[in-house]
């Protein structure tokens, strides 16, 4: 079964590099309340290990990962 939720707001870090699409992630979800969801968009390919990580490490979750053509795309839920 499929999660269903919204996406209250995408962050669109293509053509950052590390540390850039965290950092700008960190502060897109500092500015949304808990249980919003973000789709953030990123060409950088050790993204999807920090992404992964940094939701580990703040209790966030990952709902989807997923690359289609150099870009990779997390959907993310605020606080778990």
């Amino acid at each position: 079964m499929v999660d269903e939720y919204v996406v209250n707001r995408t962050l669109d870090a293509r053509g950052l590099f590390c540390p850039m699409p965290i950092v700008k992630l960190k502060k897109a979800v500092k500015e949304m309340a808990d249980g919003e969801v973000i789709k953030v968009l990123a060409t950088d390919p050790g993204s999807k290990r920090d992404v992964e990580a940094w939701c580990r490490k703040t209790g966030n979750s990952l709902l989807e990962a997923s690359e289609a053509d150099g870009v990779f795309t997390y959907i993310i839920r605020k606080g778990g």
